[in-house]
């Protein structure tokens, strides 16, 4: 399958788990651990205090071996749930609402007492994609979680279910924990979820489905073998986790997918063992700012943009920008300045980036020539000026 090959991974400064130095300093290096509903609870939908205890146990380790965890949980709905004696899990919002934010306090209390055996303090960090699709909050949010970790606590964080209604629906905590790996400049994010890794096919299926151990590009075939939402316990599924690799990609930081109930899964990850699948960037496509990064997990995507092959190719061997005489087609009804998804011919999404142009006025423009837009009053002042500029467009090949 194309896109599985064994890839490169990612140069450390130093072997193995250990902390390493560079003329006589000590270099910390940040791993951001996600934590999926199913992998935290048991199979009656409670959470599993004893496997947190492991979690603090492994974490507590890597600490020691000069790294700065982050958690980013799931299970809040979970555990408001079993606070409040409800066997089975309602499918109305506020319901789920109502369970987060009883939960929310729960699971911090949870994670409080399995860290305080190892005189570890951690601290609560709720987020919503509303206080990261603002420029100015995510600037404070990367200040708050830096000196969290100059203090030496481990930040919690979790979707503000309560409040973000898109987030329950979908189970975005894939994206939450790259948004924080990017936030942080992790050198290493871990899924520990349900599943070994990435599968060439589904093994629930199918007996000869085989586990991807490496990749180095998301490709459109790897795409493809990403399921859809899993368990009933959470509300996200493999293609979440594919989304956030291509980020992560993209970024440069190493990913794994692992089983959370392997044994010692995150020392091992950390180790650089083999274990569950590892993204690795080959490369990174152009360069990574900030403000990209921001762009490619900050913020939905409003509507998208169908690029010709003459296009795409500028946009990833070139870094150019993209003018709308490359665009064949479009969907959504985005507003100037939304956040779009960018495909080609085929469907698959290569890049994402900042529209400069409302999607009615694109809408007009598409599929005329150059001299065609410059020739009309309304369309002429798109005919020279990027539709979306490369300092807002972020490739993810």
């Amino acid at each position: 399958m194309g896109g599985c090959e064994q890839a490169v991974a990612r140069p450390t400064d130093c072997e193995g788990i250990g902390s390493c130095s560079q003329g006589g300093d000590v270099r910390r290096r940040r791993l951001v651990v996600k934590i999926g509903s199913s992998t935290l609870t048991t199979s009656e939908s409670k959470v599993d205090y004893t496997f947190l205890s492991s979690v603090a146990d492994q974490v507590s380790r890597v600490r020691e071996a000069g790294w700065d965890p982050v958690i980013v949980t799931s299970a809040a709905i979970a555990c408001g749930l079993e606070a409040m004696g409800i066997e089975v899990r309602p499918k109305d919002m506020p319901s789920l609402q109502a369970a987060a934010s009883v939960g929310a306090s729960v699971l911090s209390s949870a994670y409080s007492r399995a860290f305080s055996a190892y005189s570890v303090g951690t601290s609560l960090v709720l987020l919503t994609r509303r206080d990261t699709a603002d420029r100015t909050a995510y600037l404070h949010a990367r200040d708050t979680f830096n000196r969290l970790l100059e203090l030496g606590v481990v930040p919690i964080v979790n979707e503000n279910d309560t409040v973000s209604v898109e987030q329950i629906r979908f189970g975005d905590n894939d994206t939450l924990a790259a948004l924080v790996a990017c936030l942080i400049d992790a050198d290493l994010m871990v899924i520990m979820s349900d599943i070994d890794g990435l599968y060439d096919a589904n093994p629930h299926t199918c007996p000869t489905a085989r586990l991807i151990e490496q990749v180095g590009a998301i490709t459109p075939d790897i795409m493809s073998v990403a399921g859809g939402v899993g368990s009933s316990v959470g509300s996200g599924g493999m293609v979440t986790k594919i989304k956030a690799a291509r980020v992560l990609t993209v970024a440069g930081i190493p990913m794994v997918i692992c089983h959370g109930r392997t044994p010692d899964c995150i020392v091992d990850a950390a180790a650089g063992k083999r274990i569950g699948t590892r993204f690795t960037a080959e490369k990174k496509p152009h360069e990574v700012t900030a403000k990209k990064l921001w762009i490619a997990l900050a913020d939905s995507p409003r509507g998208s943009l169908m690029v010709d092959a003459g296009a795409k190719a500028a946009l990833i061997d070139k870094g150019s920008s993209l003018l709308v005489v490359g665009v064949c087609g479009m969907e959504g009804r985005f507003l100037e300045g939304d956040i779009v998804d960018i495909k080609d011919t085929t469907g698959h999404v290569f890049a994402r980036g900042r529209v400069r142009a409302d999607a009615d006025l694109v809408d007009l423009a598409v599929g005329r020539a150059r001299a065609q837009l410059r020739a009309n009053a309304i369309l002429a002042q798109l005919a020279d000026r990027e539709l979306v500029h490369r300092d807002e467009l972020v490739v993810f090949e």
